[in-house]
């Protein structure tokens, strides 16, 4: 119990910072748009990426020379080109939140595609999950399961409850002004992590 404690609370102070990933479910609950599987999809990548950290996988990546600078840049490069539609919809954006709007937005396989890039190809997420995780785990012998799962709790709660209490803010964006607002933000966001993974910070 004790490892399960503290692997919930360490994945959860981990995951609670604003980031790619949560921005990108932020949005979605607000449009409600494909929030289930925005969700589950971003709870399972944390999943199995936890589960390969305390498997001892973030000591293996290590040794692979090559594959840190292909993740850095291969990710800055999406989340550049996110930031920027972002942005072009910040400027020109119209569309408000009216009674009938939630989940009548984009297919499914282009959000879900969307979705496991920012999550995959961003190297920030496999330091906090495979490398910070996994070492965390060793403190606990013979209990490392346990860990594993209370950091696994911890994203699944996290990412559904701010994908479904987005939805608490739909009033607020029945003005297009706060959906400019959400989309410059979330353009800031995913460009200064791309600027950061590109420096090496």
């Amino acid at each position: 119990m004790t490892a399960a404690l503290a692997g919930l609370s360490v994945g959860l102070g981990l995951i609670v910072a604003i980031g790619a990933q949560n921005a990108f479910v932020l949005r979605q609950g607000l449009a409600g748009e494909h929030v289930l599987a925005v969700c589950l999809a971003c709870a399972l990548s944390d999943a199995v990426l936890i589960a390969l950290g305390v498997a001892g996988f973030g000591r293996l990546a290590g040794s692979v020379p090559w594959l840190d600078p292909a993740m850095r840049y291969g990710g800055a490069a999406f989340l550049l080109w996110y930031a920027a539609r972002s942005a072009r919809s910040a400027l020109s954006t119209r569309h408000a939140l009216g009674p009938a709007s939630p989940g009548q937005g984009r297919r499914l396989a282009p959000v879900l595609g969307a979705c496991l890039a920012i999550t995959w190809l961003n190297p920030h997420v496999y330091l906090d999950t495979v490398v910070l995780l996994g070492s965390v785990s060793t403190q606990f012998p013979g209990a490392a399961a346990s860990f594993a799962a209370g950091a696994m709790l911890g994203s699944f709660a996290f990412f559904f409850a701010l994908g479904y209490s987005a939805a608490w803010l739909r009033p607020v964006f029945a003005r297009p002004r706060a959906w400019q607002v959400v989309e410059a933000v979330i353009a800031v966001v995913m460009g200064a992590i791309a600027v950061r993974l590109v420096v090496g910070a």
